[in-house]
């Protein structure tokens, strides 16, 4: 059974960081694109990165680039959000999701964790 599990959520204070884990179990992330996603209360599902399984390149949304670093450790099987300056408005449940159609139509994976919540707060 293919399953992913995201780990390393919680509190911080604005400017701190945090590094999320996406660990599968079931099936090897090597092959995989994987996508970080974002849900806000009362907001839409938000893309925030992802990694193309074929060559590791990697896409950030405008609002998080130059603060979060995805990266991926195959011999962990697991896919890792490191996230620095964290600002209150990115407080949300982060999932993870793969699949292997490309990091354009990740929004569409059929493989997502049940997420982490991030809370940045004084």
């Amino acid at each position: 059974q293919l399953q992913l599990e995201e780990s390393g959520g919680g509190l911080v204070q604005p400017g701190g960081s945090l590094r999320l884990s996406c660990a599968a179990s079931g099936f090897t992330l090597g092959a995989y694109d994987i996508g970080w996603f974002r849900q806000a209360p009362g907001k839409e599902r938000e893309a925030v990165s992802c990694v193309e399984g074929s060559d590791n390149t990697t896409y950030y949304a405008g609002s998080v680039k130059g603060r979060f670093t995805i990266s991926k450790d195959n011999a962990k099987n697991t896919v890792y959000l490191q996230m620095n300056s964290l600002k209150p408005e990115d407080t949300a449940v982060y999932s993870c999701a793969a699949d292997l159609y490309g990091c354009t139509v990740i929004e569409g994976a059929r493989y997502w964790g049940r997420g982490a919540q991030v809370t940045v707060s004084s």
